[in-house]
Parts: structure tokens; sequence; C-alpha cells
């Protein structure tokens, strides 16, 4: 399997290649170039299969620069039940008729992103001990990731992690997740800034191509390719859960602001995973359900990027966007580039509302989308628990509003649980007027010493952060 840059890059890269790399050279991201197809009697032969194994099966479709038997392991030692919690590891719950809610927030951080994390500090370890090399993870985090990954690098050996974040824009429980980290090869980077401000960093830098080599920069964000492939095992887990055979269609409502957990989910259906809908949900910061809607994609500056209930969300620039327009305007690397590089760049949008393509977001590939604000998420939170008695954070309560708003008869509706309630615990009790629990291990975590830097949102400075803490 050979990858492909979404800008038209004439280079093709294997995936341990990739791994390592983050963006592409010409500034695109990775994708393989072709997605492979899975049939019925595959699906079948799938359903029973324990998490690790269907992880193994669906990555070895696209990695073939690690032995099998070295990918199976990686796979076992990284889906246990002791690091997630069930043996299902993404159990589903049905919430009613129709509609289920799929647990992927049992993992060390209490959110979905550790799915792919836990995987991914295996993957680097291996990689970086087979070449004997280091590698300087450079990340952006509006929450959840930055946790996800420090708690996958940290100890890690050949590795140091430095996060950004938007300083003062996370919940008080994240920042002190991070935050409260002393192992040496952790660097938590506030940035004085929004988190789009955080991801223009990790990208400036990405495309610094001489600094990159010299510092061996690498990403974990939803740009890296790894991290994406391995948030597709969690929608086949999910369809098996959500069906009895195979043919039956099911959608999935995903709360979105970086496109990359429901880009997930479009790579599955690609595959031939039989959705029905792709459902996008956003919060206040509504650019891609602006697009599904109008055609238009336009970011917003970040004047206009306010603080919100579900601040994980709270994202005007959707990296991982470029993915799916490339496959929807028929992988033209000449005319992503110019989208994305260039129009957007110089008028901060493009408008694709007239282009016969636009069309297919909907007829071919599934997509729908909605949009929901505070007082939804209240709403939505209050009802949940006192008709179903399940408490839902802030961002999974955004999925569930707009999941309703697309349910179809006989069409089983799997919304994508992100995150546990306590992480956003000040909305729940303005919700609930409760306190939502709180696992032991995080007890008195916000009064824990936290080892952090505050800089300006400028690339600059934190290349020479990065320079000076690599000798």
């Amino acid at each position: 399997m050979l990858y492909l840059s979404t800008r038209g890059h004439p280079d093709r890269r294997r995936f341990c290649e990739i791994l390592l790399e983050g963006l592409a050279p010409d500034g695109g991201l990775y994708l393989p170039e072709r997605y492979p197809r899975v049939d019925a009697a595959t699906l079948a032969a799938w359903r029973q299969l324990p998490y690790h194994e269907l992880a193994f099966e669906i990555l070895s479709l696209y990695i073939d620069d690690i032995p099998a038997g070295d990918l199976r392991a990686l796979c076992r030692r990284t889906y246990t039940a002791q690091v997630f919690g069930t043996p299902e590891i993404v159990p589903l719950k049905k919430l009613e008729e129709g509609l289920f809610l799929e647990g992927l927030s049992n993992g060390p951080t209490l959110a979905f992103k550790d799915m792919a994390m836990q995987l991914l500090g295996q993957l680097f370890e291996y990689e970086l001990a087979r070449r004997g090399e280091q590698l300087n993870i450079l990340g952006a985090t509006s929450g959840d990731t930055g946790s996800a990954a420090e708690y996958a690098m940290r100890g890690k050996q050949g590795i140091r992690v430095f996060m950004t974040s938007p300083h003062g824009r996370m919940s008080p429980f994240q920042q002190a997740q991070m935050f409260s980290l002393q192992d040496a090869n952790i660097h938590n980077l506030a940035i004085q800034g929004v988190f789009d401000d955080c991801q223009d960093i990790v990208k400036a830098v990405s495309n610094d191509l001489d600094f990159k080599r010299k510092y061996r920069i690498g990403t974990v964000n939803s740009i890296n390719w790894a991290r994406l492939l391995a948030q597709v095992v969690y929608y086949f887990s999910g369809y098996f859960q959500a069906t009895a055979e195979e043919g039956q269609r099911v959608s999935f409502a995903v709360p979105s602001g970086n496109f990359g957990n429901i880009c997930a989910g479009h790579v599955a259906r690609m595959m031939g995973l039989p959705i029905e809908r792709l459902v996008l949900a956003t919060n206040e910061h509504d650019v891609l359900d602006e697009f599904f809607r109008t055609g238009v994609y336009r970011v917003r500056p970040a004047a206009e990027t306010h603080e919100t209930s579900s601040p994980s969300m709270d994202i005007s620039k959707a990296s991982n966007f470029e993915r799916f327009v490339f496959d929807l305007i028929g992988r033209d690397g000449a005319r992503t580039r110019q989208l994305f590089d260039e129009e957007l760049s110089r008028a901060g949008r493009f408008d694709l509302s007239r282009d016969p393509a636009f069309t297919q977001a909907a007829a071919r590939y599934g997509f729908a989308s909605g949009r929901s604000t505070h007082a939804d998420r209240l709403a939505t939170i209050r009802d949940t628990w006192q008709r179903l008695h399940v408490m839902v954070d802030t961002h999974t309560a955004d999925g569930l509003k707009v999941a309703r708003q697309q349910l179809q008869p006989g069409v089983p509706m799997v919304v994508l649980e992100t995150a546990l309630p306590v992480k956003f615990a000040a909305t729940i009790v303005e919700a609930l007027g409760r306190e939502p629990q709180r696992p032991a291990r995080f007890e008195g975590i916000e009064k824990l010493p936290k080892r952090v830097t505050v800089l300006p949102a400028d690339a600059a400075q934190v290349k020479a952060y990065i320079a000076a803490q690599c000798g």
C-alpha cells in the first residue's frame, strides 16, 4: 500500500514513512492510493472477532511494511480490558428505539482520542526502535488530543512531546490532566490565542522542511494518517454491535470540530461498511455544518472563535477536511492545492456550491449535518439523564441533539461518545445540579503541581523552545 499527498506531490510513501512524517512535503495530507474494499463475506468473518483482532485485520489492509506478527502483537498490547475498562473496548448502549451510544471514552484520559493515541504510542516506539532514531512530536490540542497523546507517549523511549494548547480555553480538568504530568519527555506549551493559532503553528513548523528534518518533527494530530486509520476500527465494531447480519444499514452521528473523527467514518464507508448516513454535529462554530448545507467553506478569524461549553470543538479551521474534499472533487491534487493553499489563504473561503461534485457529499458520500448550541446541550444532557438515566458530556450532547433530527425508520443511529462528563463538570452541574462521577485515580488532580510554559502565538518562538530542549 502506497500513500499520496492531497496536493499532488509526485512521491509515494509507505506507511512507516508517513507514520513519522506528518504533513506531506507540499503541505498536503496523506491518503492511501486506494481504499481497500471489504465484502459481505469478510464482514461476516470479522463479526465475532475481539477488538484487537478486528484492529489487526483492518490495519493490515493498509500496513504492509510491519511484519504481520509484530502488528498483531502491537494491537493485542494496545486494546486490552485493563486499559479500556471492558472486554468490548467500545461497548454499545441502547438509549431508546433506534438510537445507540458507542462508548469510546473508557481509556486512560476518558476521551475517544485514547482509542487511536494508545496505538500510535506503540507504533512510534516500535518504529523508532527499529530505526534507532528519536522523534520530537509537535501537536495542537483543543482539549482531549493533548492529554491522550501525553498519556500514550509518557516515558516512551526515543520520544519527546511538545503539545500546544490555547491558553485558558480548556476545562480545568483537561488542563490538569496535561499540565500535572511531570515526565521529562512531556512539554506543555500554552499559546496565547485560540486552537486555530496552535494548529497554524504546528503546520508552519511542519512546513519548514529544514527545521523538521534537523529536529525530527512528527505529529499526533489527526493530520497523521495512522491516528485516523486507528479510528476506522470502532466504526466497524459499532456496526457489528448494532446489527445482526451483514447488509443492514447503520448511520453514525459524530460531534466534529477538526473533521478527523468523522473522516474515519468516511474511510470506513469507502471500504464498504454499510453506512447510510454520516451525521456531522457542530457546536456554535458551525464552519463544517455551513459547508454541508451551502457548499461554502468559510473559516472564521480568531476574534470570532469564542469559548463554548463544548470547547474541544471550538475550531474554525478543520484541518482534516482537506482529505474529504480531495475525494469529493475526484482526487484532483492540483485543484485541492488551489482550494486549500491559495483560495483559503487569500480569501479565507472557497465555494463549491455550483460544482456538480457538491451534490455528491450527501448523495454519494452520505453526509448530513446539524448544529447545537449551549441551550441545546443543557436540554439534551438534562433529558438524557432524566428519561434514560444516562449522563453524557457536552460534546456527546451535541451529537445526540443532531442525531435525533436525522433519525430514519429502520436505520439504527449510533452516536459516538467523545468524553466522560467529568471532563466538563461545570456544565453538567449547570444542567443537572449535581457533580458527575469522577474516577478515583483523578481525585484532586486540579490541585497537583503544574508544569507548563506560556508562549505567544508565534511559530518562531515555539521553534526556539523546541531547539533549546533538544540541545
